[in-house]
């Protein structure tokens, strides 16, 4: 098994460990996402989710799931490999996927003390959180101006490709 796979993780087996963590005394973070073709707004966005806390959880999205909101031909990448990619950065400390539509499921199996999100929401407009704040959780607006997107970075590929 690869190092990075060690961090991938059922919302099961996560939810007893983050119970065990926030006893002890840490602050859980759980960020979410597609992640699909990682670019340095995804970094950035971790980063300052990492910042949010002491354990930082990333969920997801799992390939159905990454259709529904990205359309046909995506992800690019399967789940599993979005979810190693992600296990192998310092900052990420798990990685869960989760199928469902949005990650509220998530949310209320595992309770974490923050959930963040990019700069594409705000605190009004995150679609999870009033199941965040139900719970007595906080949601951060975090990472950089949204200027990068995985859609495109594909256009620019795609472009760069047809002017040769």
């Amino acid at each position: 098994m690869r190092e990075s796979e060690e961090k991938i993780r059922s919302l099961e087996q996560l939810a007893a460990e983050v119970a065990a963590r926030q006893s002890s005394g840490q602050s859980v973070v759980l960020a979410n996402g597609v992640f699909d073709l990682f670019h340095v707004g995804h970094v950035r966005y971790l980063s300052g989710a990492r910042r949010e806390g002491d354990f930082l959880i990333v969920a997801v999205n799992g390939d159905e799931s990454a259709r529904r909101h990205k359309g046909p031909g995506r992800p690019f990448l399967p789940a599993p490999e979005r979810a190693e990619i992600l296990a192998a950065l310092e900052c990420v400390d798990r990685v869960v996927i989760f199928e469902e539509p949005d990650v509220e499921r998530v949310l209320l199996a595992l309770r974490p003390d923050v959930h963040a999100k990019g700069t594409d929401y705000t605190l009004d407009n995150v679609p999870e959180r009033e199941v965040t704040s139900s719970y007595g959780g906080r949601t951060a607006i975090v990472g950089d101006p949204k200027d990068h997107s995985s859609t495109d970075l594909l256009r620019n590929i795609l472009a760069h490709r047809a002017s040769r």
